[in-house]
């Protein structure tokens, strides 16, 4: 998954819980960005002032930061010189690996390794000067670099409230490069993640090129076993030690110029912008102001800084150790004092500051001085007028004065009108407050119960209609039971009247057959008389030949010969109309027995169908019963139901 690449950013670990958002001190730093798996919250690179809050936050390790160990050992190993500035701090916190760690940095090619406690007392030495000779009020001290960067982006009225004067980090490289001539790139031993804006900005002339980290750097030389010989810092601990604790620069500041100094003394990411808010506030009005206000990120000072390995956070050896580096430091500084009366005198902060301007007065303060830049437009947060909060307010679906000062801070900010703020910049969604949520769920739980009624009335409606439609369905499935039972015994009836049909078509057809030998054998009876009628005829003839010839003696002869005659006539008359009878009678018997055969090949197929139908008939039964039962079984649901 890509990321917004930045100096702190998010990893794939964010479950969008806004805890980042609740303790981040500026409104447009992060963005929540909707995903298919919900949301997550990126930094905005440009806004983020890199404090760190977010880091102790997260209990999910979403959020992480670069810094420049991988390069720093990289370029150590390519052969090029660098040499390293190093934070009180890292004594303070690793006292019994801290010789170890710097022999593995010479190990390693490392050139030399300073204290920027000496860069602090520089630091010192210039604010003093600055403060005698100006005189300001209000002066805000520089050697946090969040705190600078939330001042140039968030609060430029105070920017000519900001000392002008270098870093205890920036003074010893300024030292080391100006007056020492070191030509070696510069590699800062930081516990600090925002160094990194002060490495990079143009205001610091590119001084020094790497921010290692404490947990960066303890990481690699564990890993790569760089625990090796013994080293020190070469330049011996000032009072500048002490600047990683709470209050360390107005400790300083009481040492040089006494305790009537009025110096305002603020700390932790929870506090320092909320208080700087309000400085803003002060200053404009013309109010009343400390002679110098020291602030800091972390609560605890530089000495349990954001940068430094975790398990550190809870142990308290290192506040221990920085104490009895402060009593090291005094012890030495009471013994240099030149106009001491006693063997261990008390020297005051007039002697202290001469002996402080005496040690630097080779020195240049303008070299250790500096400039800020206002970045306030380029991060600018846009406020709503009255007409656009109250369209947010309503796409929140916040539409009462209650509503809109519920202020329960779920969605990591701490006002209603915060969270309308950061979705008019585009930095937030109408889906991560969690009113918005509720009120949505709300219509849901009233659509679904409006729902849940009408689909109850509509189920009892449709209850009703359904308990009507199955009395129908049983009334019709009984009707077509009946029905179909009456339709099977018809069927059986006809099956059985098929059969007595076909059996009389066999008759039938035998019955023919044998008229048809009778009319065969008449045929050979009438062709039999038909030539006995011929016979008889000529006959007849012969006689009346004969009864011519016998003249009036053949006349008996001659009527015999004439009945003979007409008796051959008649049976030639009714041979040859039983002829035509028999012809028309063949004939009959001839369409009637293709009728026969065809009615028998109709009664089989009927026969045919009236099976199907009783099988049918059968199936419907069956399905007709199957029928009844489902609606028994739902008729009693139905009654369970009411």
């Amino acid at each position: 998954m890509a990321h917004i690449k930045s100096l702190v950013y998010t990893n794939d670990h964010c479950v969008g819980c806004n805890r980042c958002i609740s303790v981040c001190p500026v409104l447009n730093a992060n963005i929540t960005v909707m995903t298919e798996h919900g949301p997550r919250i990126e930094v905005n690179r440009d806004a983020c002032i890199n404090c760190g809050s977010c880091f102790d936050a997260c209990d999910h390790h979403a959020r992480v930061y670069e810094d420049d160990t991988e390069q720093f050992f990289a370029d150590l190993a390519a052969g090029r010189k660098i040499s390293i500035i190093l934070a009180p701090a890292f004594l303070a916190n690793y006292p019994k690996e801290y010789q170890s760690v710097l022999g593995g940095l010479k190990h390693a090619g490392v050139n030399r390794i300073v204290s920027v406690s000496y860069g602090a007392d520089i630091t010192t030495w210039a604010y003093i000067n600055y403060i005698t000779k100006n005189k300001p009020e209000g002066t805000i001290s520089q050697p946090c670099p969040a705190v600078v960067n939330y001042i140039e982006k968030y609060a430029p009225v105070l920017l000519p409230k900001l000392i002008p004067v270098h870093s205890p980090m920036m003074c010893t490289a300024i030292y080391l490069k100006k007056y020492e001539n070191l030509t070696d790139d510069l590699a800062f031993i930081s516990p600090c993640i925002a160094k990194k804006l002060e490495i990079d900005d143009p205001n610091t002339k590119g001084m020094i090129k790497y921010n290692v980290t404490f947990d960066g750097l303890m990481k690699y030389v564990r890993k790569h076993n760089l625990l090796l010989g013994s080293a020190e810092d070469e330049i011996e601990y000032g009072l500048g030690a002490v600047y990683p604790t709470p209050g360390g620069l107005k400790e300083n500041v009481y040492w040089f110029c006494g305790e009537d100094a009025v110096v305002k003394q603020i700390e932790g990411e929870k506090k320092v912008y909320r208080y700087l808010d309000e400085y803003s506030k002060r200053v404009q009005a013309g109010k009343e102001l400390p002679l110098l206000l020291d602030a800091l990120n972390c609560g605890e000072g530089c000495l349990y800084g954001t940068a430094i390995e975790e398990s550190k956070l809870s142990n308290e050896d290192a506040f221990y150790e920085i104490a009895r580096i402060r009593e090291r430091v005094r012890n030495y500084y009471n013994k240099k004092q030149k106009n001491h009366k006693k063997s261990q005198a008390v020297s005051t902060p007039e002697e202290r500051l001469a002996e402080l301007n005496a040690a630097f007065a080779k020195l240049n303060e303008a070299d250790f001085l500096r400039s800020y830049t206002d970045h306030s437009r380029e991060v600018k947060i846009n406020y709503p007028n009255e007409q656009e909060k109250e369209e947010i307010f309503q796409l929140l679906h916040k539409d009462t004065p209650e509503s809109r000062h519920v202020d329960c801070a779920s969605c990591g900010y701490n006002t209603c009108e915060e969270m309308v703020t950061a979705i008019f910049n585009k930095c937030n969604h109408k889906s991560n407050c969690v009113q918005y949520e509720k009120s949505r769920i709300s219509e849901d739980k009233e659509k679904l119960e409006q729902l849940r009624l009408a689909a109850t009335a509509k189920n009892e409606q449709i209850a009703k209609f359904v308990e009507q439609d199955f009395e129908q369905l049983e009334l019709s499935v009984n009707e077509v039971a009946a029905g179909n039972q009456q339709t099977a015994s018809e069927a059986e009836v006809i099956q059985s009247t098929m059969v007595t049909i076909s059996e009389f078509c066999s008759e039938l057809e035998a019955a023919l057959q044998e008229i048809g030998g009778i009319l065969k054998n008449l045929e050979k009876d009438n062709q039999n008389i038909s030539a006995i009628t011929r016979k008889t005829n000529l006959l007849a003839l012969n006689a009346s030949v004969e009864a011519a010839r016998a003249g009036e003696s053949g006349k008996g002869f001659s009527v015999v010969a004439s009945e003979i005659k007409s008796l051959s006539e008649s049976s030639n008359l009714a041979t040859k109309s039983s002829m035509e009878n028999n012809v028309q009678i063949s004939e009959a018997i001839r369409r009637i027995s293709e009728r026969t055969e065809h009615l028998q090949a109709s009664i089989v197929t009927a026969n045919e169908q009236v099976s199907g139908l009783s099988a049918r008939a059968q199936e419907i039964a069956a399905v007709t019963e199957t029928l009844q039962a489902i609606s028994e079984n739902v008729k009693e649901k139905m009654k369970e139901l009411e």
